[in-house]
């Protein structure tokens, strides 16, 4: 997922101890490299492109890895501007770690969304973690920005369906409108993996 920049339903194939099992990896970037020399103002920042290259470096040759991507079609969402007014603020923080979950903290649980200093395209990718399907941008919006919205009498005995929905009642108190449809899903397909050469 770090390697190729995608979400768990990106991937497919492989043998099942892919899910399962787990490794430490310690891994100095070279000291002529990009990577060596940035500071990210967070532990938990994107990687780079040059970091992402040198994980799959690592993967193929310590893992043996070999894969292809394919475009698969599947759900997906686009999310836009709705057709009332945008509940959006400049943020606070300009220098703040881009956030989204629940009004409460932490994750999106469903009662109500909230923001920090976050892009559209940010909220996109984070909104596609939790729906499991590529949200696509498409607001025109630029720049970040913070949000609340609260959604009355939010029932935490709601099954997944309603969750999904109730994530779209959060984004149209905000201003959004996330709608469903077809279209390509790029996926990175496993063909081979090997567990890692010993040090």
């Amino acid at each position: 997922m770090f390697a190729f920049d995608v979400q768990p339903y990106q991937v497919a194939g492989g043998p099942g101890w892919i899910h399962e099992a787990a490794f430490s990896i310690d891994a100095e970037p070279p000291a002529s490299s990009e990577s060596a020399r940035l500071n990210p103002p967070s532990p938990y920042s994107p990687l780079s492109e040059e970091q992402r290259l040198m994980l799959r470096a690592l993967l193929i040759d310590r893992f043996q890895l070999k894969f292809h991507r394919e475009n698969r079609t599947g759900q997906v969402y686009v999310l836009a501007k709705g057709s009332g007014a945008l509940n959006l603020q400049p943020p606070k923080d300009v220098n703040g770690d881009p956030w989204v979950g629940s009004n409460a903290g932490g994750g999106l649980n469903g009662d109500g969304i909230a923001g920090q200093n976050i892009s559209m395209p940010l909220l996109a990718v984070r909104l596609g973690r939790y729906l499991e399907h590529p949200v696509l941008d498409e607001t025109g919006l630029k720049g970040s920005f913070d949000f609340k919205f609260q959604i009355p009498d939010y029932d935490q005995n709601q099954d997944a369906q309603d969750f999904v929905g109730s994530i779209l009642t959060s984004l149209k108190g905000i201003g959004l409108n996330l709608k469903s449809t077809k279209g390509p899903v790029e996926t990175i397909v496993i063909d081979h993996v090997e567990g890692p050469s010993a040090n």
